[in-house]
C-alpha cells in the first residue's frame, strides 16, 4: 500500500489515502492524486492538508507560515530574519517582523 495526496486544480492538497495504485489509476481524475510516502524519499515530504504541490519541481510544500517568508531552493521557508542560534525558545512576531523570546513578553 502507498500513501496518495488528491490535489485541486490550484494544486492544493485535498485529501491523503492509503491506497494500492491500481485502486487510484481506476479514478477517473487519477492524475489528481499524487503519491506521496512517509518516509520522504519521493517529493520533499509527506503530504498534508493544505499543502501545495509544485508539479514543475515535483515536491509537497508546507503552507507558508507567515506572509514575510519567503520559500528557499531547497522549498523550505525562511524567515526574513535569522533565528537567534542560542538556545532559546524563540517565537516569531510578524507584526516585527523579528524573532522573540517569549519570557520578555
Amino acid at each position: 500500500m502507498s500513501h496518495f495526496a488528491k490535489i485541486n486544480e490550484n494544486g492544493i492538497v485535498q485529501e491523503v489515502i492509503v491506497a494500492e495504485q491500481e485502486f487510484i489509476d481506476s479514478f477517473e481524475d487519477s492524475s489528481l492524486w499524487i503519491q506521496t510516502s512517509y518516509n520522504h524519499n519521493i517529493r520533499k515530504q509527506y503530504a498534508g492538508l493544505g499543502y501545495t504541490y509544485d508539479k514543475t519541481n515535483d515536491v509537497f510544500i508546507t503552507p507558508q507560515p507567515f506572509p514575510s517568508w519567503s520559500l528557499d531552493s531547497n522549498f523550505n521557508w525562511q524567515a526574513p530574519v535569522s533565528k537567534p542560534d542560542d538556545g532559546k525558545a524563540y517565537t516569531w512576531n510578524e507584526d516585527t517582523k523579528s524573532w522573540v523570546d517569549p519570557k520578555d513578553e
